[in-house]
């Protein structure tokens, strides 16, 4: 690049010091070539000149080296925008010499240049404007004498810019360009006498990134011109769609000299593609290009997405495939008086120039001179034809968009100008002026024309804003350009991008169109990249249990919460817990109540019964007490019911532990007693001295005692407590009782257990006495359904699920106190209720048979 810069500033240096230039001997020393004439021309003190892309290509010959090159020049039809864009730097600087404000008494001339938008051609006039001379322009009916040139407005296009301020940039050289958006002119260190009254491609590759995520298409294509202007802003466009999440299907690039077999290929891409969208980072005349390919086979709908250099061109609207379409333009505008200005051109001005005479001659299908209507077959011009019946880009000026741009550069460099040979009373036309003086007065430009405020910023930029336009389809199948939204730079960051009204889709509806590589995932599905294809393709996973699923992946929800049935929030867990509501707490809770009622019921048939045989021949102490146990056996079941609290908790299991002790001490004491009795009728026997009631009560109060330290050593060590089961279940939250100690609570059944055993294993041994009502052979029944019902408790127990746990230990309880119950106490009120015969010494003695069951 330096080297580049380095070669430049030596060439001009040679044309400084040797100003024989052109073919024009004015010393010693001669430089072959001739110089390029302006398209466009005018005398003044002060001269501007402009370029313009009016004509796309370069007359290209091959070179054999043995006869000295033609000259360069453009060719192909031309543009009439840009002819547009050309005349308004002439009305511009009309407007100035008319002026009493702006260069009083000043006349300012201009040199216009058809630069073909092209880099060869782009130099030469870079060359001639930097050189300085004084050259002498002739046609057949006039001549100008031109002062040196201060300032270049132009060029159209990034590329031919970017070569001219290489060339400009060492000299000081200010060039304020129309049309020229590559960011990389930005750059002031390599392009430092650069300006522009159109906002940088970095703005609009952000604009275009933010309009269609703001859509919601996140799968494109993308084609720019392969050059500056649209390598770099697609390269910015790219990096924009990429922060917000954009997937690009395809990036095609081209050129309109590159060969037709190029553009083939891209339009071809662009048929096969699946994206709806694509984005077009192109030059007015490769989109031209473009469209006419795909019209030869029409690719399926597509949504076209614009750049500000072809979307607001009415060439283009002739294609159909781009119906609907949508992009940024520069702002529109109104310059008074323009198109009459545009529309009051003589045929004698119009042969004054051989631009004005191609134009005119292109527009009227006429020659304007005989002998080239007898060669072409072409009508001969009358002058009579009329600019005001044509329809055509030269004469719309509804829309003044880049118009007005070449309008404020004009204005621009006339007010750096004023600031130069102006003061309080008059300006100086005869001051010596260097272009690198009007460079450093653009710097501090800053006024306002037609309300529209002109200024550059330390990259000599504007301030950047864009409309959004549509193309619309009006009721008489026309095509208009319809203003649908803003985008203003200066605003706050999420705020720039603004709609005012809908836009009119390809489809000829309102509805967005959908432009995705893969539809969005259902509720409770991730997705998951497809291999070697962009993230915006994928496939949809369902979501692990527990999970939810957002707009990109799934997520675990917190513990206590769990995934509604679309698996896309998160809902507080269910608490499961046995409660007094449901059927089966109020069924336990019956069966409670009815158990303490039945055992209350024979205490009371037992105590009216008191003085019976078959009551004191049971020990009736020992069966009060044991019927009042098994009442609180009944009852701290239901302790197991409702929400568990730290009470509760420690209530349920100590109650539960210590109340069927005492009921366990009870029958094991009778089952004692029994044998004592037996062997205290035997002769020389003393046993029952030894199990008297006081002896009865005191084993009672000891084996009671030690489950009663038993508890307060596991209450006080580790104490149950109420925890929050969300191991066992996962969608939902088991509200149980934690054991603390876990020792504790087996210790507990460890020792209800022992007393049982030993109490069945006694009750067996005297199951075969000899006694007509033998109490042994019936506690020996109830201890076997104890035994059996708190073995198969355990597996019971620790296997069953949630509430279930609660309810197993309830059964256990309820089941062993019936068993115990109606084992024990049932055949004694039968007897006392049903039988009251049977309830005689003789018949307990077994000296009358026995009916009994």
């Amino acid at each position: 690049m330096h080297v580049n810069i380095l070669l430049t500033m030596t060439i001009l240096c040679i044309i400084r010091l040797c100003p024989a230039v052109y073919g024009v001997n004015l010393g010693n020393c001669i430089l072959q070539g001739d110089p390029q004439p302006p398209a466009l021309f005018k005398d003044g003190d002060f001269v501007i000149g402009g370029a313009f892309t009016i004509h796309y290509y370069l007359r290209t010959e091959k070179h054999t080296f043995t006869r000295r090159p033609q000259m360069l020049e453009c060719s192909g039809s031309m543009d009439f925008r840009e002819l547009r864009f050309a005349r308004a730097l002439q009305f511009a600087i009309q407007e100035i010499n008319n002026s009493s404000d702006l260069l009083p008494g000043i006349t300012l001339g201009y040199h216009i240049y058809d630069s073909c938008g092209s880099v060869p051609m782009a130099i030469k006039v870079s060359f001639q404007l930097a050189n300085g001379l004084d050259l002498t322009f002739n046609d057949t009916d006039s001549c100008a004498k031109s002062a040196g040139v201060l300032a270049l407005v132009g060029e159209s296009g990034s590329t031919p810019s970017i070569s001219m301020s290489r060339l400009f940039s060492p000299f000081g050289f200010p060039q304020v360009s129309h049309y020229a958006t590559c960011a990389c002119l930005s750059d002031k260190r390599q392009y430092p006498t650069f300006f522009r009254t159109i906002p940088s491609d970095h703005h609009q590759a952000a604009a275009l990134a933010r309009m269609v995520k703001h859509f919601g298409w996140t799968w494109i294509g993308t084609v720019c011109s392969d050059s500056d202007y649209g390598n770099n802003g697609m390269a910015s466009f790219l990096k924009a769609a990429e922060e917000e999440g954009i997937c690009v299907e395809y990036s095609e690039a081209y050129y309109r000299t590159q060969p037709r077999s190029k553009l083939k290929r891209v339009a071809d891409v662009i048929r096969r593609s699946t994206a709806r969208v694509i984005v077009a980072f192109v030059a007015s005349g490769d989109m031209r290009l473009l469209l006419e390919e795909l019209s030869q086979q029409p690719p399926p709908p597509l949504q076209w997405i614009g750049s500000e250099s072809w979307v607001t061109d009415p060439e283009m609207l002739r294609f159909n495939l781009c119906i609907g379409a949508v992009g940024f333009a520069i702002p529109r505008s109104v310059i008074p008086g323009f198109r009459n200005f545009l529309l009051d051109l003589s045929l004698e001005q119009v042969l004054k120039f051989p631009l004005l005479t191609e134009f005119w001659e292109s527009s009227f299908s006429c020659s304007l001179k005989q002998q080239t209507g007898s060669s072409t077959g072409m009508p001969t011009c009358d002058g009579t034809e009329a600019l005001r019946v044509l329809q055509n880009p030269y004469t719309d000026t509804s829309q003044l968009r880049v118009t007005n741009m070449v309008y404020k550069a004009t204005y621009a460099i006339a007010h750096a100008l004023h600031g130069i040979v102006c003061n309080e009373k008059y300006c100086d036309k005869n001051m010596k002026v260097e272009p690198r003086q009007v460079f450093d007065q653009l710097k501090q430009v800053n006024f306002t024309k037609n309300n529209y405020s002109v200024s550059f910023d330390t990259n000599g930029d504007p301030v950047a804003t864009y409309e959004l336009v549509n193309w619309q389809l009006q009721e008489d199948s026309s095509v208009h350009f319809v203003t649908v939204g803003q985008y203003d730079a200066s605003q706050r960051k999420g705020q720039e991008f603004s709609l005012n009204r809908d836009i009119i889709w390809h489809d000829g509806s309102e509805k967005v169109p959908v432009s995705v590589c893969s539809e969005s995932c259902p509720p409770g599905t991730r997705k998951a990249v497809q291999k070697g294809r962009p993230v915006c393709c994928y496939d949809c996973i369902n979501c692990a249990s527990g999970e939810i699923s957002n707009e990109t992946d799934c997520h675990k929800c917190l513990p206590e919460y769990w995934p509604n049935n679309k698996k896309d929030k998160c809902l507080p867990k269910p608490v499961e817990f046995l409660s007094w509501d449901e059927i089966l707490g109020i069924i336990l809770a019956a069966f409670s109540i009815a158990g303490s009622l039945v055992a209350l019921s024979m205490a009371l048939v037992f105590y009216k019964n008191r003085a019976s045989p078959i009551v004191k021949a049971n020990n009736s102490e020992l069966s009060f007490l044991l019927l009042f146990s098994l009442t609180l056996c009944f009852l701290c079941s239901l302790t197991f019911i409702g929400r568990p609290t730290e009470w509760s908790c420690m209530l349920r299991h100590t109650a539960f532990g210590i109340t069927f002790v005492l009921c366990i001490s009870c029958v094991l004491l009778k089952t004692i007693v029994v044998l004592m009795a037996f062997r205290a009728t035997l002769p020389g026997s003393n046993a029952m001295k030894w199990f008297g009631p006081y002896q009865q009560r005191l084993s009672v109060f000891v084996f009671t005692l030690v489950q009663v330290l038993i508890c307060v050593l596991w209450l006080t060590i580790s104490p149950p407590f109420p925890y929050n089961n969300m191991q066992h279940y996962k969608e939902k939250i088991i509200l149980e009782c934690s054991l603390g100690s876990a020792i504790g609570f087996w210790a507990v059944l460890g020792y209800i257990g022992l007393l049982a055993f030993l109490c069945f294993v006694l009750a067996f041994l005297a199951r075969k006495l000899p006694d007509n009502f033998n109490e042994a052979k019936f506690i020996t029944f109830s201890m076997l359904i104890f035994c059996a019902v708190w073995i198969t408790f355990v597996p019971a127990y620790v296997s069953s699920p949630g509430k279930f746990t609660v309810a197993v230990e309830i059964f256990a309880i309820l089941a062993s106190s019936f068993g115990l119950i109606l084992c024990i106490f049932a055949p004694k009120c039968f007897i006392i209720v049903f039988r009251p015969e049977q309830n005689t010494k003789k018949h307990l003695m077994g000296k009358v048979p026995s009916k009994a069951l």
